[in-house]
């Protein structure tokens, strides 16, 4: 008796592919026996795990960014509302950072008032004089002559930190008064805390614009300035957590009478 196939059943493997090229269907490449599993997982694989890489990437940029954002938002918000104190407390010594003629006003006159017994005015252009200092703050020559000395290396904030903590540790200071701009700050106060970790920091913010409630954002000039001042702060709080940072020594700094040939 002769056995009929069943219809269909003669259908080999080369057929269905020949069916599958002729209705232009895409077939794998290789496969593993009846399965028709791919023997190749391995390449799936890597892609699965590039595309996760990738949307985890874009995750933590946007979060990045976002976090430098909100951090810029309360750096100015803070700085904006820096004033400065209407009857500070006596400290030993005054410190002022040169950027504005305004902040040697406000400490010659907080060492007139007897708010500190001396005063340091750090980071002072070498051509410019010390009577040419003075004339321009009006102070009293015999208070400029006694009581001011004069720094004319620092060229930046960590050079008039590190100026200063020399200056203090030679008169064995225990309290200064810190002045410079509110947006300045911050990171002048990051700075000198650092390296005067034995004495009182007072700040003493001048405040040049008022930009409290927001005025910032209305001012293209202070925008950016304490933009600038928070990329600065940012970089100053990365450098703190580098191990080794060192502290030169050789500081140069001389009292306004001396320097008065200068």
């Amino acid at each position: 008796m002769h056995t009929f196939p069943r219809a269909g059943a003669g259908h080999d493997r080369n057929s269905e592919l020949s069916l599958g090229r002729m209705k232009g269907q895409d077939l794998p490449l290789a496969v593993d026996g009846e399965t028709g599993e791919n023997k190749n997982p391995g390449q799936a694989g890597f892609h699965r795990r590039a595309t996760a890489a990738l949307k985890y990437a874009a995750l933590a940029s946007v979060a990045l960014c976002a976090a430098f954002l909100a951090g810029f938002a309360l750096f100015a918000d803070h700085v904006s509302k820096l004033t400065a104190p209407q009857n500070p407390a006596a400290a030993d010594a005054i410190i002022v950072l040169t950027g504005g003629q305004s902040r040697i006003d406000a400490a010659l006159e907080l060492l007139k008032s007897g708010k500190g017994e001396r005063l340091l005015i750090s980071g002072v252009n070498p051509v410019a004089s010390s009577e040419s200092l003075r004339a321009a703050a009006g102070a009293d020559r015999a208070l400029f002559k006694c009581c001011v000395d004069i720094d004319r290396e620092a060229l930046d904030t960590i050079g008039n930190a590190e100026e200063s903590a020399e200056w203090v540790e030679k008169h064995n200071y225990q309290s200064v008064i810190l002045v410079t701009n509110n947006y300045h700050m911050p990171r002048s106060l990051l700075e000198m805390r650092r390296l005067l970790q034995h004495a009182r920091v007072d700040p003493y913010p001048v405040v040049n614009t008022r930009l409290e409630h927001g005025g910032w954002l209305a001012k293209p000039d202070a925008l950016r300035v304490i933009f600038t001042e928070y990329t600065k702060y940012l970089a100053a709080l990365a450098r703190g957590l580098v191990p080794g940072s060192s502290r030169p020594s050789g500081i140069t700094v001389v009292n306004a009478s001396e320097a008065a040939s200068h």
